[in-house]
């Protein structure tokens, strides 16, 4: 039987990345996320909102991106796998909780930042926090911003007549123009 695990949420960071540099090289990130969801008790009518609270971790390059440029309250949007960390205390209870190992984390624009989102990674596999491993290159990418097609202006009005009346069924002739001239990559 096939699995299949992919992640995709969208937050603003709870705390400033925390970075650390492996004694094999290797760079992680340890990012908090809280992802917001609104909605309505039926019960009460009142509006609920819950908060939901992960840490993410980003390897290699891109955590190298994430400790330069991200900080507490920045909006991201994270691309990755489930994984569950377990541990034990050392009053000998057991502990777990599931973290997102990210391949990848956009960085998206905020009020006070109003600059194009970016996005860094696609790693080629990830790393495990406790792992010592090297692991393939991660790309950095700056996306940008799609292009908004701008509104056509319709072209004055011809006249039937040379005396410039206008034409007796109030039709407005257009200019026509080809559908797809705001240079799309296809």
């Amino acid at each position: 039987m096939a699995n299949y695990n992919r992640v995709i949420m969208m937050g603003n960071l709870t705390r400033d990345p925390e970075h650390k540099q492996l004694a094999s090289g290797q760079s992680v990130c340890r990012l908090g996320l809280a992802s917001n969801r609104q909605f309505k008790n039926k019960q009460t009518g009142s509006m609920v909102q819950e908060v939901c609270f992960v840490d993410i971790d980003v390897w290699g390059p891109q955590a190298e991106s994430c400790r330069q440029y991200l900080s507490k309250g920045r909006p991201v949007l994270v691309e990755g796998r489930l994984k569950m960390d377990s541990w034990q205390e050392n009053d000998g209870t057991k502990r777990s909780k599931h973290t997102i190992v990210a391949d990848r984390v956009t960085f998206l624009s905020s009020a006070q930042q109003p600059d194009e989102a970016a996005s860094f990674g696609e790693s080629s596999s990830a790393g495990d926090a406790d792992s010592d491993t090297s692991f393939g290159a991660a790309s950095a990418i700056k996306e940008e911003a799609p292009k908004v097609a701008k509104p056509r202006k319709a072209a004055a009005p011809k006249p039937a007549s040379a005396d410039g009346a206008a034409t007796p069924t109030g039709e407005v002739n257009f200019k026509d123009e080809a559908p797809f001239e705001d240079d799309l990559p296809f």
